[in-house]
This record gives C-alpha cells, sequence and structure tokens, in this order.
C-alpha cells in the first residue's frame, strides 16, 4: 500500500514538518502551539490540485505509447501543468496516493529513455509529485520505477543522472528495506550510488544527488525494519567519507575563484554535506549503536564537530546588533537570512547593551575567527554578490543545525556510558581566557549567530544532561584543591561550574523566546543531575536570583520553562541548605529594583503593569512569612491574568481571564515539589494550599483536576512524615496540630474530592483521589465524624470492583493503608470487608493490581499479628476461620506468581503462619492448606527468583518459626525447612539474604524445635562454615553487610550453644577441634567486643524487623556464661560417656572469654594511660 509522507524539497532544506519518528527537529518551534485551521484558499486549492491530478491521471490512462510527435506534445503539456503546480502550498488529503502511483507508473510506459528530455521532466514530476504530496510509493510502484530508473542511469546520458538521482531518492524514501532486488545494482561494489556518492566525483551536482538518495535509503518509516547489513556499512562508509572530505581534489579553490563562483561552489558544498548529515541521521535512527570494526564512534564525533564550525561568526557588537536581536527576539527566525541587494553583514548578531555580560573574567569577550572576517565593508561586494553572500550563511546555519541534529541522534543512540568518555570534548571545564574559546556546545550556545543553532546546541546539551546523574555523582570539590594532581573528581566539578556560568550568560544574553525556552529547559536538566551537596555552596544562589524575572515574561513557553527549572530546584536533593535559605527571603523585595536581576530583554518586554505584584509573589513581611515561591504559584493558578499574552500564548487558556493552562499546571507541579521537599516551609499555608486544591478538583479541566490532587496527596503524605517517629525532624521544626490536620481534611472531604472518587468518566482522577485519600494522618483519620470515615471506607471497597484496573489497584493500596490505622485494625467486620476485597483482587488479570492486593495483603497479615498481641484471644475467635483458610490459599497461590506479587505474598504466609493457633490446627481442613503454605515457602527460599523475594521468604520462615503451636520438630516440612535456610546462610551471593536465613535459624525458642541429633547437627555445621567464610565475596558492594552477617550468626551459634544437649556435643566438637577453631574463636571475640554491632546490623532492615533478630553484644556475653554454667553444672552430670566432647565445647568457650577479658582488659589500661598524659 502507497502512504504518505513529507519528502526534502527540491533545494534539500529539509522541513521540519515530516511525518515520520526517523528524524526529530532540534528546532525549538516544533513544541509550540499552532492553531490547526483551514482558510478558504486552501480548501479551494486542494480543490484544484485534486482535479488537475483526477484529469492528468484520466488523460495518462487514454493514452497509448508511439513515437508520433502529438504523443510527445501531449506528454510535455502535461508534465508542465504537474510540475507548475504548487500542492505544498494547500491541504492534499483528499489525493489518493493509489492514483499518485498509478499515474507515474503509466506515464512511464509512455516515455522512452531514448527521449531524454521527455524522460527528464517525467524525474521531476516523480520528485515534486512524491515530495509535495508526502507520499510513499507503494512496493510495486516501487519495484517498477526504481527499475525503470535503474535502465536511465546505464543507458541516458550523465547529463541526465542527478535528476534521475533526485527522482529515485523520492521513490526509495522510507522503502530501503523495501529494495532488497535493487540494493546490489546500486549499493553494490560497483552500484551506482557507490560511484557517484564516492568523494572522488568531480560532479558536486550529482554526487549531492546521489547522497541525497543514500540518506533516504537509510530512513525507515514506523513499523518498517531497517535497512540490513552490508548495504547500511556501505551507506555509513559514504556519508563518514563525504563529511570528512566534503571538496573533490579537481575543484578549483575558493581563494581562487571569483566571490560569485566562489559562492556558487561553496552553496553546493554545503549542500552536499547537508545531504549527508541528514542521511547519519536517518542511519543513527536506525537503532542502538552497535561498536563494530568500520563504525569508529571517536571519528563520527570529530566529524561533526568539525561541521558545527562550519563558517560561523560570532555574536559581537555591530551597528546592525539592535536591529538583530530585536528579530530574533520577535521572530526566532535569525538564520533566515535574506538578500536586500547590498553587502550588509546580515549575520553580525549582538548582544548590544547587554555584551558585557558575557565577557570573559579578564573582561575580553571571546571570539571564535579573527577580526579581518568580520571586518568587511559594504562596499566589497556586489549586489548579486551580497546576496549571494547572504546565502551562503544560511546555508552554513543550516549545515550547523543538521550537524546539531546529527550529534543528538548519536546521543540518542549511544549508551550514556560510552558517550561520557567524550565528555571533555564538547563541555567545558574552564572559561575560554586569551584567546579563541574552545568549540564546545556551550560556546555554540553563546556565540553562534542563528538561534535555531544555538537552540540545537542547547538541544543536544539536555540530551547529555539527561540521565547524567550517575555519572556527575562523583564530582565533588569540598575538599581543600590537591597540589600534585587534579583527580576527576575536582575536574567533573569545575565542568559543571562552568555549566552553570555558560548557561547563565546565554540566559542573560538570549532574546530569542524559542532559544531561551531551551537554555530554561537545560538548566532544569543540569539542575536536577548535579550533586549539590558535594559541591561547595553558591552555584544555586546567582541561578535563582536571574530567573526570577523570567516568571513574567511576555511569553507562555518562556514562563513554562521557568516553572519548570524552579521545579528542579525544589525538587533535586531537598532539602538543600542553600535552596532552603532562599526561599526564607522576603518576598517584598521586587526583582525590577534589584540590580543585575532584570536583563535588557525583559526591561522592553514587560507584559505586566508597572505596580503590580512582584516576581517573587511579592508579600510584604519577613523571613517568617509566608514562602515567596508558595504565594507566587497560588496567585498563577487562581489570579486572573491582567495584560494579554504574546501570540503564543494563544488557545492555551482554560479560561478567558486565568494564566494559560501550561502556565497554571506547571505552577501546581513546582507546588507539589515545594511541599515534598520543603513541608516545613509550606506548612503554614497548609489550609490555604487544601482550599487551592479543592479549586482546581472543583475545576472542568482533567489535567488541573489531576495536578489538585497530587498536589493533597503531597500535603497528606509531608504530614503523615512529620508524625513517623523514625522521620529525621529538627527538634526546631513544629509538628502540625492535629486539630489542624483534622480540619483541613474535613474541609478536602466535603468538597470536590469525593465526587473525583466518585467520576468513572476519568479514571486516572479517580486513581489519585484513592491515592490521596490515602495519605491521611491515621491520628486525624480517627477523630473525623464517623459518617465521613464511613463515607471513605465505603467508595473504597466500591472502587476495588472498579473495571478499570488501575483505579482497582488504587483502591486496593488505599485499603491496604486503611488496614494498618489502630482505630481500624481492631474492627473485626472492617478487616474482614478488607479482607474479602483483597482476596477478590488477587485473582485479577492486571499483574500491577495482583502487585497491589498482594501488597495490602501482607499489611492485613501484619494486623493480625499486632492484634494477636495487643487484643489477644477475642479478636482471635470472632475472626472467621474460612476467611482466615481463603486468605491461606490465596497467599499460597499468589507466592507463585511475577516476583512484584511473590514478594509480598510470602511476607503474608509467613504472618499467617503465625497466627494459627491450634484450635485452626486442629482442624483436618487447615492441614493441607499448611502443608502446600510451608512448600511454598521452602521453594522460594531454594529458587532463583529476586533476592527481595527470597529475603521475604526467609523472614517468613522465621515469623513461621515464632509460632509454637506449629510442630515444628517432628512435622515433614521441619527438616526441609532448615535445610533450606542452610543452604542458603552458606551458599547465597546476596549477604542480606543470608543475614535473614541465619535470624531464622536463630528463632525456635527451645532444643525440641531443631529436631533429631542430624538436623541440630546439619544448622550448626551451616551456621559455623557460613561465620568462617563470611568475608569471601565475589560483589565488593556486600561487603557494607559483612559486620551484620557476622553479628547474626554469631549470635545465631550462640543461640544453639545456649540450647545444646548431650547427644549434640560430638556434632560440636567435630566443628570446634579442625583448623576451623581458631578463625570461630576470634569472630566471636570480635562480636562480644564490638558496641557498634547492633547499630550496624539494623541497616537496611524493614522497621521494627531487625530490632527482633539482633541482640546487643553484652546479651551475646551473657548468654555465653550461662552456657558455661549449665555445661559444667547438671549437663556435665548427664554427660559422662561424651567427657571428651564437652571438655572440648568448655574449653572453646572459655578461651573465647578469657581473650575477651583480656582485650577489654588491655582497652581499659590504654585508656586510663592516655587520660594520665592529658593536661
Amino acid at each position: 500500500m502507497a502512504g504518505k509522507v513529507t519528502f526534502f524539497d527540491t533545494n534539500l532544506s529539509f522541513p521540519s514538518n515530516r511525518n515520520t519518528q526517523g528524524f526529530q527537529s532540534a528546532s525549538p518551534d516544533t513544541s509550540r502551539f499552532v492553531p490547526q485551521s483551514k482558510s478558504h484558499h486552501e480548501l479551494d486549492g486542494s480543490a484544484q490540485a485534486q482535479d488537475q491530478i483526477s484529469r492528468c491521471y484520466e488523460k495518462l490512462r487514454s493514452l497509448r505509447p508511439s513515437d508520433s510527435a502529438t504523443l510527445k506534445t501531449e506528454l510535455n503539456l502535461l508534465f508542465d501543468q504537474l510540475i507548475s503546480e504548487n500542492y505544498s502550498s494547500s491541504n492534499h488529503d483528499n489525493i489518493h496516493p493509489e492514483v499518485v502511483c498509478e499515474m507515474l507508473m503509466q506515464a512511464s510506459r509512455l516515455v522512452p529513455l531514448s527521449q531524454e528530455h521527455l524522460f527528464i521532466k517525467l524525474c521531476q514530476v516523480i520528485h515534486q509529485l512524491l515530495n509535495q504530496l508526502q507520499v510513499i510509493v507503494d512496493e510495486h510502484t516501487l519495484d517498477v520505477l526504481v527499475s525503470y530508473c535503474s535502465r536511465a542511469l546505464r543507458t541516458c546520458s550523465s547529463w541526465t543522472h542527478p535528476d534521475v538521482l533526485l527522482a529515485l531518492s523520492s521513490l526509495v524514501y522510507g522503502n530501503g528495506s523495501k529494495c532488497q532486488r535493487h540494493l546490489p545494482e546500486l549499493l553494490g561494489l560497483s552500484g551506482f550510488l557507490v560511484s557517484y556518492g564516492d568523494p572522488v566525483q568531480p560532479d558536486i551536482e550529482l554526487r549531492r544527488s546521489a547522497v541525497h538518495c543514500i540518506a533516504n535509503l537509510c530512513l525507515s518509516v514506523p513499523g518498517q525494519p531497517y535497512l540490513e547489513e552490508p548495504y547500511k556499512g556501505v551507506c555509513y562508509g559514504i556519508l563518514l567519507r563525504t563529511l570528512q572530505s566534503p571538496k573533490p581534489p579537481d575543484v578549483e579553490d575558493i581563494v581562487f575563484c571569483s566571490v560569485s563562483t566562489a559562492c556558487f561552489l561553496t552553496l553546493l558544498e554545503l549542500k552536499l554535506l547537508q545531504s549527508a548529515l541528514k542521511g547519519m541521521q536517518y542511519f543513527l535512527n536506525g537503532g542502538k549503536w552497535k561498536a563494530i570494526p568500520n563504525q569508529d564512534l571517536g571519528t563520527l564525533l570529530a566529524v561533526l564537530k568539525s561541521q558545527q564550525n562550519k563558517k560561523r561568526k560570532s555574536r559581537g557588537k555591530g551597528k546592525k546588533a539592535g536591529a538583530e536581536g530585536k528579530r530574533d527576539a520577535e521572530e526566532g527566525e535569525g538564520d533566515e537570512v535574506k538578500s536586500t541587494g547590498g553587502g550588509v553583514d546580515q549575520s553580525a548578531w549582538s548582544l548590544g547593551s547587554q555584551s558585557s555580560s558575557v565577557t570573559s573574567a579578564s573582561g575580553v569577550t571571546p571570539q571564535l575567527y579573527p577580526s579581518w572576517k568580520k571586518g568587511s565593508s559594504d562596499s566589497e561586494f556586489s549586489d548579486p554578490e551580497g546576496g549571494m553572500q547572504s546565502k551562503l550563511r544560511l546555508y552554513q546555519a543550516r549545515v550547523r543545525q543538521s550537524a546539531l541534529q546529527c550529534f543528538l541522534a548519536v546521543v540518542k543512540c549511544v549508551e550514556k556510558r560510552i558517550l561520557y568518555g567524550y565528555w571533555s570534548s564538547f563541555v567545558p571545564d574552564a572559561p575560554g581566557i586569551g584567546g579563541p574559546p574552545p568549540l564546545t556546545l556551550l560556546t555554540i550556545a553563546l556565540k553562534d549567530p542563528s538561534p535555531k543553532v544555538r537552540a540545537g546546541s542547547l538541544q543536544v546539551l539536555s540530551a547529555l544532561l539527561e540521565g547524567s546523574r550517575q555519572f556527575l555523582s562523583t564530582a565533588e570539590d569540598t575538599s581543600a584543591p590537591r597540589q600534585a594532581f587534579t583527580p576527576f573528581s575536582a575536574t567533573l566539578a569545575a565542568s559543571v561550574r562552568e555549566l552553570h556560568r555558560g548557561l547563565l550568560l546565554a540566559l542573560v544574553a538570549e532574546s530569542s523566546c524559542q532559544t531561551l525556552t531551551q537554555v530554561l529547559k537545560c538548566l532544569a536538566h543540569l539542575v536536577s543531575n548535579v550533586p549539590y551537596n558535594r559541591l561547595r555552596p553558591g552555584l544555586l544562589s546567582p541561578l535563582w536570583k536571574q530567573i526570577r524575572p523570567y516568571i513574567r515574561h511576555r511569553d507562555v513557553n518562556v514562563r513554562v520553562s521557568c516553572l519548570t527549572l524552579f521545579g528542579a530546584l525544589v525538587s533535586t536533593q531537598a532539602p538543600l541548605p542553600e535552596i532552603q535559605l532562599l526561599l526564607q527571603q522576603p518576598g517584598s523585595t521586587s526583582a525590577l529594583n534589584t540590580p543585575g536581576v532584570r536583563t535588557p530583554q525583559e526591561l522592553s518586554h514587560n507584559w505586566r503593569r508597572p505596580g503590580t505584584s512582584s516576581p517573587g509573589g511579592a508579600v510584604e513581611g519577613g523571613p517568617e512569612g509566608p514562602c515567596w515561591l508558595l504565594q507566587l504559584c497560588v496567585s498563577l493558578v487562581t489570579q486572573p491574568r491582567e495584560e494579554p499574552y504574546s501570540d503564543s500564548d494563544a488557545g492555551g487558556s482554560s479560561g478567558a481571564s486565568l494564566e494559560p493552562s501550561p502556565v497554571r499546571l506547571e505552577a501546581l507541579q513546582v507546588l507539589a515539589h515545594l511541599v515534598k521537599g520543603y513541608f516545613s516551609l509550606a506548612q503554614a499555608s497548609l489550609l490555604e494550599l487544601g482550599q487551592l486544591s479543592a479549586r482546581c478538583l472543583a475545576e472542568q479541566e482533567p489535567s488541573v483536576q489531576l495536578h489538585g490532587a497530587k498536589l493533597l496527596e503531597e500535603l497528606g503524605t509531608g504530614i503523615i512524615q512529620q508524625y513517623r517517629a523514625d522521620a529525621n525532624t529538627p527538634q526546631s521544626a513544629k509538628l502540625v496540630p492535629v486539630c489542624q490536620v483534622v480540619q483541613f481534611w474535613s474541609d478536602v472531604l466535603s468538597g470536590p474530592l469525593i465526587s473525583a472518587l466518585q467520576n468513572e468518566q476519568h479514571p486516572t482522577l479517580q486513581t489519585s483521589a484513592c491515592d490521596t485519600i490515602s495519605s491521611i494522618l491515621p491520628q486525624a483519620f480517627s477523630q473525623l465524624p464517623d459518617k465521613t470515615q464511613v463515607l471513605c471506607i465505603t467508595l473504597l471497597l466500591g472502587l476495588t470492583y472498579s473495571e478499570n484496573s488501575l483505579v482497582k489497584s488504587a483502591a486496593v493500596r488505599a485499603l491496604g493503608v486503611y488496614i494498618l490505622f489502630p482505630c481500624l485494625r481492631e474492627d473485626v467486620m472492617f478487616v474482614a470487608d478488607t479482607a474479602n476485597a483483597i482476596l477478590t483482587a488477587l485473582d485479577d488479570r492486571s499483574p500491577n493490581v495482583r502487585a497491589k492486593a498482594a501488597w495490602s495483603l501482607g499489611n492485613l497479615t501484619d494486623t493480625l499479628i499486632v492484634n494477636m498481641q495487643s487484643v489477644g484471644l477475642e479478636f482471635q475467635e470472632e475472626f472467621s476461620d474460612m476467611l482466615l483458610l481463603n486468605m491461606l490459599r490465596s497467599a499460597t497461590k499468589a507466592s507463585g506468581d511475577k516476583d512484584r506479587v511473590k514478594s509480598n505474598a510470602v511476607r503474608a504466609l509467613g504472618n499467617l503462619l503465625h497466627f494459627l493457633q491450634p484450635v485452626h490446627l486442629g482442624k483436618p481442613v487447615f492441614e493441607q492448606p499448611l502443608q502446600e503454605a510451608m512448600t511454598a515457602l521452602i521453594e522460594t527460599v531454594r529458587g532463583d527468583a529476586t533476592m527481595k523475594v527470597r529475603w521475604n521468604a526467609c523472614y517468613a520462615l522465621g515469623n513461621t518459626f515464632r509460632n509454637r503451636s506449629l510442630p515444628l520438630g517432628s512435622a515433614v516440612w521441619s527438616k526441609e525447612a532448615y535445610s533450606a535456610l542452610s543452604y542458603v546462610v552458606t551458599s547465597c551471593k546476596n549477604f542480606k539474604v543470608r543475614i535473614k536465613s541465619a535470624a531464622a535459624l536463630s528463632v525456635p525458642s527451645t532444643r525440641d524445635c531443631y529436631g533429631d541429633v542430624h538436623q541440630f547437627a546439619e544448622v550448626w555445621q551451616a551456621l559455623a562454615q557460613a561465620l568462617e567464610h563470611s568475608e569471601d565475596t565475589e560483589d565488593f558492594l556486600e561487603y557494607r553487610y559483612c559486620a551484620s552477617l557476622r553479628s547474626q550468626l554469631c549470635r545465631a551459634l550462640l543461640h544453639l550453644l545456649s540450647l545444646c544437649q548431650p547427644e549434640d556435643l560430638p556434632a560440636l566438637r567435630s566443628s570446634l577441634s579442625d583448623q576451623s577453631r581458631p578463625v570461630l574463636q576470634d569472630l566471636l571475640v570480635r562480636y562480644l567486643g564490638d558496641k557498634d554491632v547492633a547499630l550496624v546490623a539494623g541497616v537496611d532492615g524493614p522497621a521494627g524487623e531487625e530490632a527482633v533478630d539482633h541482640a546487643a553484644p553484652e546479651d551475646g556475653l551473657m548468654l555465653l556464661n550461662e552456657t558455661l554454667t549449665r555445661l559444667k553444672g547438671p549437663l556435665e552430670e548427664t554427660a559422662l560417656d561424651r567427657s571428651e566432647d564437652l571438655k572440648t565445647v568448655l574449653s572453646f568457650l572459655e578461651d573465647v572469654v578469657r581473650n575477651f577479658e583480656e582485650i577489654k582488659e588491655s582497652d581499659c589500661n590504654d585508656s586510663s594511660l592516655q587520660l594520665s598524659k592529658s593536661p
């Protein structure tokens, strides 16, 4: 089937409105809002074009091949009509691609290759129709016409070949993978495109057409395969050689030509380069970069860097500077230089009065080229030559722009870890002083006269910075500088500082609104990835000061980007002390009157009347008043605008009098980031923000409603984090009073939030509303009116049966939060209703719903354990046995699901097995589910699931062992459970899993729980072996858990020693009498003497779990002494026949105690000696 797509125009200017995904324009214009409307002229033009195509098609169908002059005349007239029509000026959706393809095939049947002039006209028709009508030909038409053109290249005169290649390029556009039959003839060893596209080809026009054709072969439309090897490699080689040597050796050098001839030849070269760059971009868009011998990334980057420097004239002072800057600001088309008939240097883009802002530290403005290249007078060129010079500068800018677009494609297709090896080639680490600055992306953004090229460099820099957090995390300059050498961390930190400096200069100097938007976006990417906590403070304060005026810029895109940057500032590594101080600055200081804050461009384009609120949301008050950024964002969302906006604001407002929707949405996002990172500054405006969110939820626009709900969720989460016992809240921070929290949620729940929960037309809003009401503070929920509590619970229970999976998963998760509320967890009816809803969701088709349901089931079973300990038998007796059985079966089934479901399912299994009472275990109906649950846990521990799943499974087995009602020592599954844990504690590569397995092995409180002698010996030997090899690991990251692992293993061994019986002594003696004895003895002594081991052991564990599994070393010493007393007392009398075994064990334990006492006494003497020497 034929399809539609936009082609290159005839002068190879490569329009940016193609309907393919193989190319992404670097122009900032692509993000601007353009109203889609059709004028009467466009509709009339479309109808005329359709009529003409239909008439020509019917006429061609009526003709038959012949040698008559009449046929030639009619074909000439038809082709002239088709060529003369400008189809790109009107809409052409009504013209069917099938008709165009059939018409071109019929024309090829009527035009023999011997009639070269008529054939050339046909080639022009093919190129123009396919290009302007945006048609991709179908496979049959492609085969016929490519064969037709190939025959022409073999038989026709050489002067026809450029036009033939242009027609061929339009045919193969996006069809490279469908040309398999013709590729040997085109790209083989002696193929047409290989010979014509070779750098030694003397005819530049022919070479340009061949490279153009190669570029179109490399393009693939979405859904189609890419060009295959070896032809893909052939294309890459030709394109790269073209970029490396664009001019053949026998072409006259530009220095020895007249100005007109030199400009003409240079234009051809520039068009050739532009085709090659576009082809390279299409090649790079064909998939991830693969390092093969003929494709060296360094060579490609060097070539692209050289093309970015194509005859650029620096932005500098000049008499045309003011007009140029104004034109850039108004049109954003500084590179579209028009011929004026004179030799005026239209590219002398200047900063005017603000040029001093981009000077170096020495006060000298760095330039890329010598002064003679910019000192030509108007009289040096004649009028035509001046026009040619303007056109030359235009194409030079296009080449630079294409090179940057190609570089952007490189950034997207090459792995960042490889690309960062070339970081220093494109990002400076020091300002250029005392000569021309090196060519970097920052230099282009500051110096290039074309705003589109400047925007392109900023887009590339943004792509480099995006996702660079791990790479930049090594940057550090807080320590004193080294004299001997400069570490990489310091070099990278200098690069980060230079990026801040350069982008700030670009921000002050830029006058084009589109490029200014890219500067702000690039700064946002930089701020989001830089590790400011490892750098000296002071980087963010100048940036904060400079961007405040741009919140009030006349262009809506600039305002949105400025708010995005503020969002990045308040969200990166929050809370940062520097940002906290900036937020606390008084908002009454107007940026209009602050020196250095307002840019010259902003002073000339103020879109608010004097006397309005300041950019900082100015409110009178000191640092203790409301945060100025918060007040500003609230005003942007709620207050009406006061003056008309620029043209870019059209169509962007949710109401006639309010700010445009993008500004309001970005302001709401900044508020959400501010509340999340700096809640202590926002809590003073808690009720005001609640009213703002309610107002947003009451609006009709879904995006505003969603952002309002998100803000509410962040407010609720901030309150909860303040009240958490383990939150690192400063002592000076005041908690929000519970009464104020109750008032806040009462107002919210009596507003439009409930309506949002019931709005089935917008499931995304329902999902966000569920997340919002799950962020209510438990202490406040208990004080809400009963009808409000019941309403929330009823709505959530009902939404768990929603047909939308997102809504259902959010509702199930919210119930999983509510089940932990102290005021609800003891309500048996609520627990039962929640359990039934969760069990239903566990059988859902959506993996996301099942994952949330498993998490909620884990929380529910945590509640059962808490109730068992706090309420006692009363709750257990009221809880339904059948429901408990269903929960056990569902959790067992879920433990075989995907890992994200399994990790919480095994946690729930451990809690349920802990919760079972003798009354349950005595019923036959529980026997098989119990066996299946234990089997599931054992298989998960032994399996190959993720470490998080196995960690939870080990914890679940330890939780199960705490149930004294289970037949732990005699059951069939008991031996398998101990064997699985013993296997993991010695062989698992992940130390956290080993820690949990050792903790589980130390849970049973009596000797009978460990089974027979062989089972006890297996556990002991596994723990002893694990302790002996506790530092053996291939993963360096696991070393941080070594202390925790040794602590848990020592505690488990001491626990087994405290329970051992005479029949267990032979097994203990065998492990204590060989070469492993000194190792175990030394590790136990270190454990007893390590005062910080309990702290280390608790790292990275869930709250409240590690405290159960770890004991302080003092408890271990007490346990060891008790074991010695027991072994020397009654146990010694019953172990007469095993006296040697007992002596060995006693000797080992006594040596441990004695060595520990000696070390302790030595430490005390050292401390006393130091105190006596101190003055």
